[in-house]
């Protein structure tokens, strides 16, 4: 059996032998002594020393299992071992959606999409109902981020008036965190019957998501200081180890855009506000990513109306349950499983089809 390797790398693909090149050449370099005398460069070539490191020993770990497991199969065939087969089977099947993983990767070659990235969730109208839901979908990534030993950094979150939340953000570190997670930015749509209605009947809620890239301080973003209004308030988070509660937090508009961030997670207001600059810089650096790529539905999801006309997932809880991915047509019966994270088919064909479009 041959396996084609085909490995990701800032805006293009190398072959197999250009790929340990280059790493080759990475890691010659982070041994010299004169490597830090440059920081911004060094940070650089260290980031892209770990991404192609992580790439190819993602590809020579899956040739190694899919040899050795091969080999065991043929000798649990041939001695009739029939527990051995099975067992050799099931790890067959977990390899082949790996092998679907590994392809995909080889599509996340945008210029951010190793990066890692921040996510933004907003309740739309609909008050103790549509909070809910934001919090549903808060869960949800944050459930899939973790089966993916991705890490969490809480930024802000703003409580709901009875349950749930009006908002949150949260940075996504990792290994191609922006790259898995871009086609998420859009309004998810809840059919459910309703925990919070009397009368039990059936309740429509929506949610919008965004994600963007976090950018480091190679790209250049400029913003000048009579575009910005800066407000800081009471931080009214829900506590504990996700958001402390201070009188700190910054809230930061860029006028020409309407552009709004905002940052609660310290309980310095000096902090919370480069913090947020950050985030401005990040979501104007994903605001021209966005101009430039057609697939893109709206440049700024927080602009359009949190509601039916801009919706890219349906989650049906009843009468029956089926989660539904309006772009591409994935569905499952299992809307549980789906919300503890278990959104790869989902990931996978929208960043599928979003380079088919390209």
């Amino acid at each position: 059996m041959k396996f084609v390797r085909l490995l990701p790398f800032c805006g293009g693909i190398f072959d197999w032998d250009a790929a340990q090149e280059r790493l080759k050449e990475l890691n010659e370099c982070a041994e010299s002594a004169t490597l830090w005398d440059d920081p911004k460069r060094a940070q650089s070539l260290m980031k892209e020393r770990e991404y192609l490191s992580t790439s190819i020993d993602s590809v020579v770990s899956f040739e190694q299992t899919l040899s050795e497991t091969l080999e065991l199969l043929e000798m649990a065939e041939l001695e009739g071992e029939e527990s051995l087969i099975a067992e050799s089977e099931e790890v067959v099947q977990s390899l082949v959606k790996k092998s679907r993983k590994l392809r995909v990767e080889t599509l996340l070659s945008g210029e951010a999409d190793s990066n890692d990235c921040f996510l933004e969730i907003h309740a739309g109208a609909g008050g103790t109902e549509a909070q809910d839901w934001a919090e549903i979908l808060q869960r949800m990534y944050v459930r899939w981020a973790e089966a993916h030993q991705y890490k969490l950094e809480w930024i802000e979150e703003s409580s709901g008036d009875e349950a749930g939340i009006k908002s949150c953000t949260f940075k996504v570190k990792g290994h191609q965190a922006f790259g898995w997670l871009k086609t998420e930015s859009g309004v998810h749509r809840l059919v459910r019957i309703s925990p919070f209605d009397s009368g039990a009947r059936r309740h429509t809620s929506f949610a919008s998501v965004w994600v963007f890239p976090v950018i480091d301080d190679s790209i250049d973003i400029e913003i000048e200081d009579k575009d910005l209004r800066i407000d800081t308030y009471r931080a009214s988070g829900a506590g504990g180890q996700h958001v402390n509660t201070t009188d700190s937090a910054v809230r930061i508009t860029h006028e020409p855009t309407g552009i709004v961030v905002q940052c609660q997670n310290d309980r310095s207001q000096h902090k919370n506000k480069a913090q947020a600059l950050s985030m401005l810089k990040a979501r104007l650096f994903d605001f021209e990513l966005k101009k430039r790529e057609e697939a893109v539905q709206s440049s700024n999801a927080e602009k359009s109306e949190i509601g039916w006309g801009s919706q890219i997932r349906s989650y049906v809880l009843h009468p029956y349950q089926m989660v539904k991915d309006l772009r591409t047509g994935v569905e499952k019966g299992n809307a549980q499983g789906v919300l503890d994270g278990d959104l790869d088919d989902y990931l996978e064909a929208a960043l599928a089809a979003r380079v088919g479009q390209e």
